[in-house]
C-alpha cells in the first residue's frame, strides 16, 4: 500500500476534519468518491447516500490505496445505530445528534456498498472477506469529527446489519444501538403504507437469500409467498442479522424498541445516551425532546409526524390489512418452530 507523507494534501485534508467525505466506492475499479460538506450539510441529510449527490457537491474520486494510505493516521471511534427498517432510528439519530457531543452519520452509501459485497462479493469479482478487510479503513474515515469532544454515532442502512458482527468485533470496542419493533407492528406499519410494500418486494429476493445463509437451508420461494408473508420474512433476516451482531457486541449493544421509546421518551433518551457514555443532563434532554424532532417526519422534516398521528396509521392498516397481518404472523411463528435463529429473534425482547 502505498504510503501518505505529511506533506500529501489529502492526507491533510481527511485528518483536517469530516469535511472530505467518502461518499461512494465504485466496486470494480476500487475508486472512492470523495464529496465536501458542511457541518449543516450532514444536519440536514436524512440519507448520505445516492439522493446526497442529487444535491451537491465538490467532488472528486480517487483509488482506494491512495484513500487509505491517507487515513492511516486516523483512529477507530465510531458508534453506531443498526436496526430493521422503518423503527425510527433516523428519529432517534436526530435526536441523539442535536446534543453537542455526539456526530450524526445517517446510512452512508459506501457501509451499504459494502454490506453488499460482504453478502454477494463475486457480483464484483471479489473474493469472500475482501469487504471486511476495508472495513477499519471506512471506520476511521467515519469517525472523524468537527469537535475533539464528540463521537461519530453512524446510522446504518437496514440491511448493513449484515457487517454488524464484524464491526462490532474491532478492537476498539465500539458501542451499538439495536432497533426494532415487536413483529405485528412490524407487519402493520409496511402494509399500512402506501409505499412501503413495493419496497419489501423489491428487498425481499436479498433478504431470503441473506435468511438462508442464515438458516442454513434454502426453505422458501418468493413465488409462493403473500405479501404480509414477504413482510414477515423482511422482519425474520434483520432481526436474525441484528442477534448475530448483538451476540458479538455483548454489554456494548442496547436494544431499544420503537414503540416503548416513544411511550418515554423522556426515559428512552437517557438511556440511550447512558450506553453511548455521553453524560446528558435533564435538561438537556428536555431541550432535544421540546424541538421538532419529535412532531416532524424524521427523514422528511417538512412534514408533520408525531406518534398518534403513527398510532392512527397502525390502526387503519389493521383495519384494512389485518389479514395480510395475521398470514405473516403465521408464517413466522411456523419458521420459529423449524429454526433456532428465527425463535430466538422471536424471543427477543428489547428494553424500553
Amino acid at each position: 500500500m502505498p504510503q501518505a507523507g505529511p506533506n500529501d494534501p489529502i492526507a491533510q485534508a481527511l485528518t483536517a476534519s469530516p469535511a472530505l467525505f467518502p461518499h461512494a466506492l465504485e466496486p470494480r475499479t476500487g475508486a472512492v468518491t470523495l464529496v465536501r460538506l458542511a457541518e449543516t450539510d450532514f444536519e440536514r441529510a436524512s440519507f448520505l447516500d445516492e439522493r446526497l449527490r442529487a444535491s451537491v457537491m465538490p467532488h472528486r474520486s480517487l483509488p482506494w490505496a491512495q484513500v487509505a494510505a491517507a487515513a492511516e493516521g486516523l483512529s477507530e471511534r465510531c458508534d453506531f445505530i443498526f436496526h430493521i427498517g422503518h423503527v425510527g432510528s433516523t428519529l432517534l439519530s436526530r435526536l441523539l445528534g442535536a446534543h453537542s457531543r455526539i456526530f450524526s452519520l445517517r446510512e452512508p452509501q459506501i457501509l451499504r456498498t459494502l454490506a453488499q459485497l460482504h453478502a454477494e462479493p463475486e457480483a464484483a469479482g471479489w473474493q469472500p472477506g475482501d469487504a471486511e478487510a476495508r472495513i477499519p479503513v471506512v471506520l476511521r474515515l467515519l469517525s472523524r469529527t468537527f469537535a475533539p469532544d464528540q463521537t461519530a454515532l453512524v446510522k446504518a442502512t437496514s440491511y448493513v446489519s449484515e457487517l454488524a458482527a464484524a464491526i462490532l468485533e474491532r478492537p476498539y470496542g465500539p458501542r451499538a444501538i439495536f432497533m426494532t419493533v415487536r413483529p405485528e407492528r412490524f407487519l402493520a406499519t409496511i402494509l399500512g403504507a402506501e409505499n412501503s410494500p413495493s419496497e419489501a418486494r423489491m428487498l425481499a429476493p436479498g433478504r431470503l437469500r441473506r435468511l438462508h445463509r442464515r438458516i442454513g437451508s434454502a426453505r422458501w420461494r418468493l413465488d409462493a409467498l403473500s405479501p404480509g408473508e414477504i413482510t414477515a420474512l423482511g422482519w425474520a433476516c434483520e432481526m436474525t442479522a441484528l442477534a448475530d451482531g448483538a451476540n458479538s457486541a455483548g454489554g456494548r449493544a442496547l436494544w431499544l424498541d420503537f414503540d416503548r421509546f416513544l411511550a418515554d421518551p423522556r426515559a428512552g433518551l437517557s438511556r440511550c445516551f447512558r450506553h453511548l457514555a455521553i453524560a446528558a443532563s435533564d435538561s438537556e434532554i428536555n431541550t432535544i425532546l421540546a424541538g421538532p424532532g419529535m412532531r416532524r417526519y424524521s427523514k422528511a422534516p417538512e412534514h408533520a409526524y408525531d406518534a398518534a398521528l403513527r398510532d392512527r396509521v397502525l390502526d387503519e392498516a389493521h383495519a384494512n390489512a389485518g389479514e395480510e397481518i395475521n398470514r405473516g404472523m403465521r408464517w413466522l411463528e411456523a419458521a420459529a418452530t423449524e429454526f433456532p435463529p428465527i425463535r430466538a429473534a422471536l424471543e427477543i425482547s428489547p428494553a424500553a
